[in-house]
């Protein structure tokens, strides 16, 4: 006879495989054996994936389902195990990511007695999971309403993932043992598949009236921040053409690559607004998209200028969607998805509605000159300079390629360097809490979704972070190509007051050279490694991206070097664009 917590595993499994998880992340243990026998079974119908570390799990989980559009299930056994899922559910729930957490506890008797490897899990991610459920332990008499109980619970816990916004939600699952017995699990009759299919938002018609008064015949910009399922380019920009705005495009909100109209995009805001004659350029009304842009010169320009009428789209109940609002100046909040709002404003604008004259062609003035300005600058330098590694992926990377940004410098680089392109590159990155932990394995998992070719520009401190994020590349036969910026440290502090204010202690707290032969830790996963030549990084960024496995190219650079490098790229992009200005006076 099976043990009570078959049938009812069984039971929570098929409903999430009903509400549409087909993969699911396991770290390894022995209390989440219930789980694991069921879920690798020889007929079970989920994709599994074996990570070590529940830490790189949980942010592989989160590359899985950012990539596929859908929940994926992440479980680990019961302690210390279930606490290093916290940073990738922060990450989840910020960056709108639908994820179930499985965690796998000690029954109620066995709770703060001092028994070995548990700790207080109910409730342990707090207000960082969407919806949390201590679910009941099996128990033999209540067989039967305990299956119906996971089948609604499951099912529920599928579609708060999914409701807008997107998140993470929390199933802690105590088990008694026996944990397992030999023999085959006895087949599960379910009542049925149990679906809930959340609302489509559309925004009202007094809404879109009210919008369509406030932006007809203005000066206004479309801003683009990251979106973790990207933003819907081609009703964005029919939207910026009947009203003649630019598009303020942020890597990473999907604007910047593919094959919709790229007229009104608008790569270079941040050194455009570097400019003090960018005042010209000033916008009455800004209607954003996502959340804050990656560029901080860009938002303290914005947040610097009273009278500018500000409209903030959020995808959701404004109770649970959160507030991004970092600036604290939005004047109308949006409850709809940016698709349903684009096309219904667009519908409702007047022909007469497009802005002043020479709005538009003055912003794409000054980004033509910014553009052109900084690839000379470039071109020019005989060293090695961290933004050309971003020139190199963009012009290597193939139609349907993923190129994944990670956080501090790389993520900046991407937003300084990654010109527009009509190549369908999908450009990702943790900016939900930007965190340096955890990059690899989104990556890594990016590769294991299929799709096209995958690279990740990360930093050497992010990299050492999580190494053992590499571990499932050989393990699964991945493809994934690595440029890696090595610069000895943490060279965005550089660009900080730090570097000026504690010259003494600048080195040994801030900039934290870690003397690593990052080389050995690519061999540890069967990896190929090589430093690039600042001549010939093109060719070697494309082979690496033709060549199946796991490449890892370093770049090494000089913190102070690649500081006065940015300098002079900036200071030649805004001389440029100043003159673009001027002519346009």
């Amino acid at each position: 006879m099976s043990i009570p917590a078959d049938r009812y595993v069984h039971a929570l499994l098929q409903s999430l495989r009903h509400a549409g998880v087909r993969h699911v992340v396991i770290a390894p243990g022995s209390r989440n054996t219930p789980i694991t026998v069921a879920v690798t079974a020889p007929t079970s119908p989920f994709r599994t994936w074996l990570h070590l570390d529940e830490r790189s799990a949980a942010y592989f989980a989160l590359g899985l389902a950012r990539q596929v559009g859908e929940p994926v299930a992440v479980v680990c056994t019961s302690g210390t195990a279930a606490a290093n899922f916290l940073p990738a559910v922060v990450e989840a729930r910020l960056s709108r990511v639908p994820l179930i957490f499985l965690t796998a506890d000690r029954p109620p008797e066995a709770r703060d007695i001092g028994a070995a490897q548990t700790v207080d899990q109910v409730g342990l991610f707090g207000s960082h999971v969407k919806w949390a459920v201590d679910m009941p332990p099996a128990d033999e008499g209540a067989a039967r309403e305990l299956e119906r109980y996971a089948r609604v619970t499951a099912a529920r816990a599928a579609a708060v993932a999914l409701e807008a916004p997107r998140g993470p939600v929390h199933l802690n699952m105590p088990f008694r043992e026996p944990l397992v017995e030999a023999g085959a699990m006895p087949p599960v009759i379910l009542d049925g598949p149990l679906v809930a299919h959340p609302a489509e938002a559309s925004p009202s018609a007094e809404v879109v009236a009210h919008l369509a008064e406030v932006c007809a015949g203005r000066r206004g910009l479309i801003v683009c921040g990251p979106e973790s399922t990207g933003l819907p380019a081609a009703a964005i920009v029919a939207l910026s053409r009947a009203l003649d705005w630019p598009v303020i495009a942020d890597p990473l909100s999907g604007l910047r690559a593919g094959p919709h109209d790229l007229t009104h995009v608008i790569d270079c805001a941040d050194v455009i607004v570097r400019v003090p004659e960018a005042l010209r350029a000033l916008p009455e009304v800004v209607l954003r998209f996502g959340a804050a842009p990656t560029s901080k010169p860009f938002n303290q320009w914005l947040a610097g200028h009273a009278g500018v009428r500000r409209i903030l789209v959020e995808e959701g109940a404004i109770a649970t969607a959160g507030w991004r609002d970092p600036d604290l100046l939005g004047d109308d909040v949006v409850s709809a998805t940016p698709r349903a709002l684009c096309e219904a404003l667009t519908t409702a604008l007047s022909s007469d509605a497009k802005a002043p004259g020479g709005w538009a062609a003055l912003w794409r003035a000054g980004n033509a000159a910014a553009r052109e300005a900084m690839r000379e600058a470039i071109a020019g330098f005989a060293d090695a300079f961290e933004g050309q590694a971003v020139l190199d992926l963009r012009a290597a990377l193939p139609s349907g390629s993923t190129l994944v940004a990670g956080n501090s410098m790389p993520v900046r680089d991407i937003d300084s360097f990654f010109f527009n392109t009509e190549s369908d590159i999908r450009i990702v990155g943790t900016r939900g809490a930007s965190g340096i932990d955890g990059v690899t394995s989104t990556a890594v998992a990016a590769a294991a979704a299929g799709g096209g070719p995958v690279a990740l520009l990360i930093g050497d401190l992010s990299f050492l972070h999580d190494v053992n994020g590499l571990w499932p590349t050989h393990r699964y036969g991945l493809d994934l190509t690595i440029v890696l910026v090595n610069n000895q440290g943490g060279g965005i502090f550089s660009f900080l007051p730090q570097r000026q204010a504690v010259p003494d202690r600048f080195d040994t707290w801030w900039g934290t050279p870690h003397g690593v032969d990052l080389r050995h830790a690519v061999a540890l996963h069967h990896g190929r490694y090589a430093v690039l030549d600042a001549g010939d990084q093109h060719r070697a960024v494309a082979e690496a991206l033709g060549r199946p496995g796991l490449d890892v190219l370093e770049l090494r650079t000089e913190r102070d070097r690649n500081v006065a490098q940015h300098g002079f790229v900036w200071a030649r992009a805004t001389e440029a664009v100043r003159g673009a200005l001027a002519a346009h006076a």
